[in-house]
């Protein structure tokens, strides 16, 4: 498998996730994804229900935007990205 650069914390690693950026059963054909680390992935599920995601944060810049997800990334970037990290779950999931 090709290394690939993370849309969210931009390390290059192999193993990439796509994340649909409206989670949910439907119209999962028509809706945008961006491809993600695992780590990255997993930590935003951790962090944020599916509803929150799709009406509050379904764009990179708005994740990007929220205090808890610029201080994974800035943990994470510093992390080996070929390496799975254990991501814990938020006291307080929104």
């Amino acid at each position: 498998m090709k290394p690939t650069r993370c849309a969210l914390c931009l390390r290059v690693a192999n193993r990439m996730t796509v994340h649909h950026l409206v989670p949910g059963r439907r119209n999962r054909r028509n809706c945008q994804t961006v491809v993600l680390c695992g780590d990255c992935h997993r930590q935003i599920h951790r962090l944020f229900s599916n509803r929150v995601l799709a009406r509050e944060l379904n764009t990179l810049e708005r994740l990007r935007a929220q205090p808890e997800v610029q201080k994974f990334l800035a943990w994470v970037q510093k992390q080996d990205p070929d390496r799975r990290i254990k991501v814990r779950t938020a006291k307080f999931r929104k």
